[in-house]
């Protein structure tokens, strides 16, 4: 008799479900999250998504605009969830069919899915006005990271942008683009800002608000044309194709025009439903679903987001959105469970830092009454809407705090005549809960929201707080998901966490010690040595209690800089406060040995010194020669005891290339020599190297200067670049061409090269006076804002010129430590040493 055979008679695995998502934004894969969670091994799952980017949350784009997040900081979902999961993810594809008799869905690229069942999240299009010229190279709808990132580079190169649309995302878009340096119109065809959420004072409130912080608006304006500019000569030889006009004014139909470098449509969004209709799904006003989310049309089919049209309305909140993922993901499940019967929604929106609130009928009418309370020199205005004894609407503006509550009564619809007179003051001041001040997060019961976007309670946060021991925001945001979305609620989560947790619980305090020798920060110690007039080392550890005698290796380079760069002449250089390149005045290599890069004028050279340089090379047996990127040559491998002697063989002023300091100034060659040159590129460059090459700076500081818009010497990533026009000179600032390229800023145009050397001047002294020590100066425009810098140079003539001054002071008989080493205080026992 034969042996059975291993597993006879057991049925063979059977075969998972196919899903295919068809969008990878944030209503979608909320609703795989959802999934996961009931039932994590019932589908094979797929995601197509049309970006080549993870699920991020869109809402914080506009942060990312105005360089306040990055694009990391937004992600989600990373890629490694997608694999953890199991997930089958597609980026960069973007579907272009469904056969719905096959079932199979097709992507740009060819590639095709078979589905069991499919859900379709693509989510909303811009509404882009037919307005003539809306094609224009400059002219930009604002939606995704693509649009985000256009938007940066555009800023770091123009100067004038008008936004079309006057509502949150328009709102969002142009404060952006102002703190990226660009002066930004903001055109609304309605009479007041935000009407959908706001009623009229709300809304003119913020336009005051907004325009003293720097934006301009018209409102009842009507676009009729966006005018081109002339497209530039082609000068490329063999190019035939004529170059893409760019946008150059906005015409209004009563006449006026408005230069604009950069336009962004920000007038609405529409569902997108190009690809269900082509399905032959029923579409009206978005992709027609059921209570359980499915299509009209075929069952299989699913729609949630901004694309699905629920009772006949689509929803573009994310609250609501959330919502429908959840009952979707019951019904996927095959639990069969749960009927998404629509959402009464209210905004609480923080727009450009000003807290803003609405729920229900705010605007009133026939047969409501209204109690208002308006304080406008405080930025306080609130309105409540009330109908047969009952809240129907509210509208807050810059205090929102009790806005949850009165959402709360307003979904309730609770009878509020025994309130009446307190409602106003919030629910502090209702029953017995007494004054807590905005301590609103103690007066809440566990049941209640806190985060709207994601349903999240007050329970729930408390208890994942005390269950798994979270102590930071990004804690909470990570188990719960609350203040994940908008971030309106992240003040209540903070007051959970303090009641709960105790403690330390922001992930980012207001203030960061300086190293463990002191609770000061850098602002602080800086802003101490200017008011005690702190000029030496000893003097400073006892004046602010330090608690080492001599500081660490992190604190003492920082407080040597601060000290000699607030009262230069006064303060004197410590040499051994200073990292070891500094020491040395030159850069040690990972074999011990030096690199020793002399100064070339704007890159210039002579025969002269290549042949000094090439007779040094030989006589000290220097290993490597290198043109580096600065358009200088670097000697490599050069012993430490020989430094001094080829210093003097070289016979050139010290390149600082080992230094906080100014390093290079990059040129072309400018008008002189290039056919195409407008102005002498390499004769600024010089002259500002010569002017500022002994500034030492919080951290090393570039320069470049292009002969024309071509841009050959890379001034758009350097910490100051100028580029030559036919009017004059372009100056740009804060870019960073290290780990993380970041783009110049525009900052003003200029139009002699003392107005060049001035306005550079003024702006690396007032880096020098307020940059914290190892801050680049696009991280000290990030802190301080572009605004401010303007604010001081720009806008302050007199203070500009003495700002100019006080370089010249500082730097003047400033010794070169190469030339000059006993004035440089440069300790000649470190060469002996090794001798």
């Amino acid at each position: 008799m034969n042996a059975p055979t291993p597993n006879a008679g057991l049925k063979p695995a059977a075969r998972k479900l196919r899903l295919v998502l068809i969008g990878n934004g944030m209503a979608g894969v909320r609703t795989l999250e959802e999934l996961l969670k009931l039932e994590p091994d019932l589908y094979d799952i797929t995601v197509f998504g049309a970006e080549p980017h993870p699920n991020y949350n869109r809402i914080l784009l506009s942060p990312v605009l105005a360089g306040e997040q990055t694009l990391d900081e937004i992600i989600l979902n990373p890629l490694d969830w997608y694999v953890e999961n199991g997930i089958t993810l597609h980026l960069g594809k973007t579907v272009t069919a469904i056969d719905r008799l096959r079932r199979v869905v097709t992507a740009s690229d060819g590639s095709e899915a078979p589905y069991d069942r499919l859900l379709i999240a693509t989510g909303s299009v811009p509404f882009v006005p037919p307005i003539p010229g809306k094609d224009l190279d400059g002219v930009l709808a604002y939606r995704d990271i693509a649009d985000t990132e256009a938007m940066i580079a555009a800023a770091a190169r123009y100067q004038h942008a008008v936004v079309i649309g006057g509502g949150l995302l328009g709102l969002e878009a142009a404060n952006g683009l102002m703190l990226r340096g660009m002066q930004v119109t903001v055109v609304h065809l309605g009479e007041s800002l935000m009407e959908r959420q706001l009623d009229e004072t709300a809304g003119d409130l913020l336009r005051q608000s907004l325009q003293a912080r720097g934006l301009r608006f018209l409102l009842g304006a009507q676009t009729q044309a966006l005018i081109a500019e002339r497209p530039a000569a082609s000068t490329a030889q063999g190019e035939t194709s004529p170059a893409r006009q760019r946008v150059l004014a906005v015409q209004f139909k009563d006449g006026r025009e408005i230069p604009a470098d950069l336009v962004v449509m920000a007038a609405g969004i529409r569902p997108n439903t190009a690809l269900a209709e082509s399905a032959g799904l029923l579409c009206e006003r978005g992709i027609v679903v059921s209570d359980s989310l499915q299509t009209r049309t075929d069952p299989r089919i699913y729609a949630v987001g901004e694309c699905a049209a629920h009772r006949g309305i689509a929803y573009g909140l994310v609250a609501p959105l959330f919502e429908q993922a959840k009952v979707c993901a019951n019904h996927l499940a095959q639990l069969g469970l749960g009927r998404y019967l629509g959402s009464q929604t209210s905004t609480k929106l923080k727009v450009t830092g000003i807290d803003l609130f609405s729920a229900g009928n705010f605007s009133g009418g026939e047969g409501t009454e209204e109690i208002v309370m308006s304080d406008p020199f405080a930025g306080v205005y609130k309105k409540l809407v009330i109908q047969a004894d009952r809240l129907v609407g509210a509208c807050l503006y810059g205090d929102t705090v009790d806005g949850s509550w009165y959402f709360k009564l307003l979904r309730e619809g609770r009878k509020i005549s025994d309130i009446r007179d307190r409602l106003m003051f919030g629910e502090s001041n209702i029953g017995d809960v007494g004054h807590q001040g905005h301590n609103r997060a103690a007066a809440m019961a566990d049941s209640d929201e806190v985060c709207g976007c994601n349903g999240v309670s007050k329970g729930a946060i408390c208890k994942a707080i005390k269950d798994k021991g979270l102590f930071t925001i990004e804690d909470v945001r990570k188990h719960t998901k609350a203040s994940a979305s908008c971030g309106s609620c992240t003040g209540l989560v903070e007051q959970l966490l303090m009641a709960t947790a105790g403690g330390d619980y922001s992930a980012a305090p207001g203030k960061k010690a300086m190293c463990g020798c002191t609770e000061l920060s850098h602002q602080e110690v800086r802003d101490a040595i200017v008011e005690r007039h702190l000029t030496r080392l000893d003097e400073l550890y006892a004046a602010l209690s330090w608690r080492s005698p001599n500081g660490c290796a992190s604190c003492r380079p920082a407080l040597n800089y601060y000290l000699i760069s607030s009262w230069p002449k006064e303060a004197q250089d410590d040499p051994q406060s200073r990292l070891i390149n500094e020491r040395a005045h030159a850069n040690i290599q990972k074999d011990g040995s030096y690199s020793v890069i002399p100064r070339m004028w704007g890159g210039e050279t002579s025969a002269d010194e290549l042949r000094r340089i090439a007779d040094a090379v030989d006589k000290y047996k220097i290993r490597t020669v290198k043109v580096t990127g600065g358009q200088r040559i670097d000697l490599l491998g050069v012993r430490k005891e020989d430094l001094p002697a080829v210093w003097k063989d070289i016979g050139m002023p010290s390149g600082h290339a080992y230094a906080k300091a100014l390093r290079t100034v990059k040129t072309c060659v400018g008008s002189d020599w290039c056919r195409v040159g407008t102005q002498d590129s390499t004769a600024m460059g010089k002259t500002l190297e010569r002017a500022m090459w002994r500034m030492y700076a919080p951290h090393k500081v570039k320069f470049a200067v292009s002969g024309c818009p071509r841009n050959c010497a890379e001034s758009g990533i350097k910490d100051v670049g100028i580029i030559g026009v036919d009017s004059g000179w372009e100056m740009y600032i804060g870019g960073n061409g290290g780990i993380k390229t970041e783009v110049a800023q525009f900052f003003t145009k200029l139009k002699t090269a003392e107005e060049v050397l001035e306005y550079t001047g003024a702006f690396m002294q007032l880096y020098r006076k307020e940059g914290w020590y190892l801050e680049r100066t696009v991280h000290y425009l990030a802190r301080v804002g572009m605004a401010h810098v303007k604010q001081r140079i720009l806008d302050d003539a007199e203070g500009r010129r003495a700002l100019w001054a006080e370089l010249q002071f500082a730097l003047d008989g400033e010794p070169d430590p190469w030339v000059e080493l006993d004035q440089a205080r440069v300790d000649r026992r470190q060469f002996e040493l090794l001798a």
